[in-house]
């Protein structure tokens, strides 16, 4: 067994690096959103700010979007010219993707500094993304409800769980030598 280990002592380690960031990230993210009381913010800070800004981003494109918080749930209800076309829920913020994204980075990490902008750079493009993909995916459900099913299950999560692969794969391949020198 302690043989075995050894021959996978890197494989062992990124598991367990990754499992724990996992892990005390997602943690700390449920505090956040347990100390969020939704009194200022609702339904907290960071699902309010994503309905915000994807109602901007969606104006930005000729459509007239609004915003509303929703009577019988914490979301936000998304109007694209008065008609009720999505909810902005706490997953709709793009966190637990980040967590997801960082918490790999760092089971892969080499140095310090290429870690931290690599982390920064694509915790921000992941956010970005997100919020193009929720106004697409609004004015998408606004013209083609009828498609709900597609857009918002198979081709909006294929869009953002795709780039955060393509991260992934760049940092494996571009950053991340020093692992690639134990293997």
């Amino acid at each position: 067994m302690k043989a075995l280990l050894l021959k996978y002592k890197s494989v062992v380690k990124f598991i367990l690096t990754f499992l724990a960031v996992y892990i005390v990230l997602t943690m700390c993210y449920k505090l956040y959103l347990d100390f969020s009381d939704g009194s200022k913010y609702y339904p907290d800070y960071l699902t309010n700010l994503v309905a915000k800004q994807s109602k901007s981003l969606i104006d930005t494109f000729g459509y007239d979007a609004n915003i509303i918080p929703h009577p019988d749930e914490p979301s936000m209800k998304l109007l694209v010219n008065s008609k009720f076309v999505a909810r902005v829920v706490e997953g709709c913020n793009s966190i637990s993707v980040i967590i997801l994204f960082i918490s790999f980075i760092i089971a892969f990490a080499d140095k310090f500094k290429a870690t931290f902008i690599y982390i920064l750079t694509g915790s921000v493009l992941i956010y970005v993304v997100n919020l193009i993909r929720i106004a697409i995916l609004s004015i998408g459900l606004y013209k083609y409800p009828w498609r709900e099913h597609i857009l918002h299950t198979v081709i909006f999560p294929m869009i953002i769980y795709g780039m955060v692969f393509l991260l992934w794969m760049f940092w494996v391949n571009r950053f991340s030598k020093k692992k690639k020198q134990h293997a």
